[in-house]
């Protein structure tokens, strides 16, 4: 294949800018805000799933609570109708005799049903504090999330524009080049790791860093200018300039 070495050398401005633009896509794909998002997105979602059960454990002792408080009022009403039965003075001894003996196990019944109430209403108090707790640190988390999208963000559109920029710039490039050694460059470059075109210095190829020997040197110094070479170690277009040596 020929080409002018003129457009050989803005070739090597196409590889700048398509370097560029890698290196650009990389910064992108690796910005620290993503694993921070990641991390920080996590963080939310497992506070959201103990809040749900805090909330639910909230729910249970709340019923708990008002179960225990009616077990109590039922133990008190019977009590209270027992003792209005004993102060009407309308039952027999027998009768007397039973009720003040139900009303004996009815006030333990209560004092126990009364600790009950006690014990429930801590572990109500202690799951309000969870609730409360929990949310406010989900609402922290959410702030947390949102100001890592928003430096995730800010970052993305700065790389964007620059990498909108070089687009911009590698088209101008690409349009005054002949469409074959495009083509070839853009297949080496697939294959080369993003590499399809790089200089010869002095007596080395700057893709691969292979140093030519003299005699490997002095064949290439003999090649016509408008002949697009090729690196025999990678296999990458090497491209003359005025610093290559020949």
């Amino acid at each position: 294949m020929n080409a002018a070495p003129a457009d050989q050398i803005r070739l090597l401005d196409l590889q700048a800018f398509d370097s560029r633009l890698d290196q650009l896509a990389h910064r992108r794909r690796t910005l620290p805000e993503h694993a921070e998002i990641d991390k920080a997105t996590a963080d939310h979602n497992a506070l959201k799933d103990l809040v749900v059960a805090a909330q639910a454990q909230l729910g249970d002792t709340t019923r708990e609570q008002a179960k225990a408080e009616a077990d109590v009022e039922q133990v008190r009403s019977r009590a209270a109708r027992n003792q209005q039965r004993m102060d009407s003075g309308a039952v027999s001894p027998k009768d007397l005799e039973n009720l003040q003996h139900e009303n004996t196990s009815l006030a333990k019944r209560q004092g126990d049903l009364e600790d009950i109430v006690l014990e429930v209403m801590e572990r109500l108090e202690s799951a309000q504090t969870r609730v409360v707790e929990l949310t406010a640190r989900l609402e922290h988390s959410s702030v947390v999330v949102a100001e890592a999208e928003g430096r995730r963000d800010a970052k993305t559109a700065e790389l964007d524009a620059e990498a909108e920029k070089v687009r911009r710039d590698r088209e101008a490039v690409a349009n005054v080049l002949p469409a074959d050694l495009i083509k070839s460059y853009l297949r080496l470059r697939e294959q080369q790791g993003g590499v399809g075109a790089a200089r010869l210095y002095q007596r080395r190829c700057e893709g691969c860093r292979t140093e030519f020997s003299i005699t490997e040197f002095n064949a290439i110094k003999a090649e016509p200018a408008d002949k697009v070479l090729r690196c025999e170690n990678c296999g990458r277009i090497l491209v003359r300039t005025g610093e290559s040596g020949v």
